[in-house]
């Protein structure tokens, strides 16, 4: 999976949903450009928060989505 498939899956887990349910598009909310560039990069130390409608959303170097303060996701 995506790394962007997988921050949705961490925001479809939050709300409780599937994520086939979930109507957002990411680049609405965040430069997915950006995400992926980050998650390329050969440091860890970085993070990266957005908000879309209900959420806070933190990427970070470590490979994990933390939605609303809560660890949802490794990166693969």
């Amino acid at each position: 999976m995506s790394v962007l498939g997988e921050i949705v899956e961490a925001i479809a887990e939050a709300k409780g949903v599937d994520s086939a349910e979930l109507e957002i598009q990411l680049q609405e909310y965040v430069d997915t450009d950006a995400i992926r560039s980050l998650v390329a990069h050969p440091s860890d130390s970085w993070s990266l928060q957005f908000e879309t409608p209900n959420h806070i959303v933190r990427v970070t170097g470590h490979n994990v989505v933390i939605v609303d303060g809560s660890e949802r996701r490794r990166l693969a």
